[in-house]
């Protein structure tokens, strides 16, 4: 689907009406849904969960201006997969190198909660494509259990043969598939996750494609 078809989706209308009460009380946010961030063809997808209210939700941009994109930004940076280790707006100059940064779900969902179906139709219209036009042999990373399944639902596995656990590395017929916990606030100020176990499965990553991260 086309960057204009996402933009007007109405696919989901309990997020529809969600986005339109957001625009109401906060009017200079973006809150919309919230494309894709990166390379063209990446060899690494990074799939979050969804837009924040006051990150990705303000800015338009995944995981930028939000507590949750400390952690994952900087460890892209200390890869040598982005030119700066901070993401504060669209305009800041930040680019991305060999990966992409999605969500499973594209529009800010009430209490951060998505549905199922919420989560199966944005799966369907919008991260099947994302995924399937990867090259074979690369890496896809799942921040969280939710968008662990949406990885699997977009390649119609079967979720009990792929068990969500951190730093797992799971081998699909064409693709990589990486697991860690969420780069929440909850998670890394609870220590759940920590930079380092966060940077062992970038690590990972990195790894695995070697031979394209060059």
């Amino acid at each position: 689907m086309s960057a204009l078809n996402l933009d007007h989706c109405q696919a989901c209308p309990r997020l529809v009406r969600h986005l339109a009460q957001v625009r109401q009380q906060y009017p200079y946010y973006y809150a919309r849904p919230v494309p894709a961030f990166g390379v063209e063809q990446p060899r690494l997808l990074i799939v979050g969960l969804a837009p924040g209210l006051h990150g990705a939700n303000a800015t338009g941009r995944p995981f930028t201006g939000d507590y949750a994109g400390i952690l994952l930004y900087e460890t892209l940076y200390a890869m040598g997969l982005s030119n700066q280790a901070s993401s504060v707006t669209r305009n800041d100059g930040l680019q991305l190198y060999h990966c992409k940064i999605t969500n499973a779900v594209k529009c800010l969902p009430p209490a951060n909660q998505p549905s199922t179906d919420e989560v199966k139709t944005c799966t369907r219209l919008f991260l099947t494509a994302e995924i399937t036009q990867l090259a074979p042999g690369s890496v896809v990373l799942a921040l969280g259990n939710i968008a662990h399944s949406a990885v699997l639902r977009a390649l119609n596995l079967k979720l009990s043969a792929y068990p969500f656990g951190h730093n797992r590395h799971h081998r699909l017929e064409n693709y990589h598939f990486l697991d860690s916990y969420h780069c929440s606030r909850y998670n890394t100020q609870t220590k759940r996750l920590t930079p380092a176990m966060f940077n062992a499965v970038l690590q990972q990553a990195k790894t695995l494609l070697q031979n394209h991260w060059e």
